[in-house]
């Protein structure tokens, strides 16, 4: 389970929301073998006062966060970061300086899902990649 949090300017954002949402599913599927019907997205389109960034960016600047379950290998974590890096290049045009990545991971035990911890359910795909 991978959750997505979007970031970007309104003006920027909300045009491109759908393609956004694809290729972040896709680059999750390809890279981590996530079902491709599991797509948990939120988009925060923020206007350009809320959205503060350094001069060396552009308005097309964006912030992915993404929250998962622990135990990915360093290797797929890498092949996820690399594809949503250039895809959105690809897809967008997008300098490099105008996408910024987080992925923060935690075990399943600390998850709360469909009335279980995260530990107690039962996945359709593997955890381990």
């Amino acid at each position: 389970m991978a959750q997505v949090k979007i970031y970007g300017r309104r003006d920027v954002l909300i045009p491109n929301r759908t393609r956004w949402s694809d290729l972040i599913q896709n680059a999750l599927v390809a890279a981590l073998g996530l079902p491709k019907d599991k797509r948990f997205q939120r988009f925060f389109p923020l206007d350009g006062e809320d959205f503060l960034y350094p001069p060396d960016r552009t308005e097309a600047y964006t912030i992915l966060e993404i929250s998962m379950f622990e135990g990915r290998s360093p290797v797929a974590l890498k092949a996820l970061l690399r594809k949503l890096m250039d895809d959105a290049q690809s897809e967008f045009g997008m300098h490099a300086n105008d996408l910024e990545i987080t992925i923060s991971e935690s075990p399943r035990r600390c998850w709360g899902i469909r009335g279980k911890t995260g530990d107690e359910i039962e996945l359709s795909y593997k955890v381990n990649v």
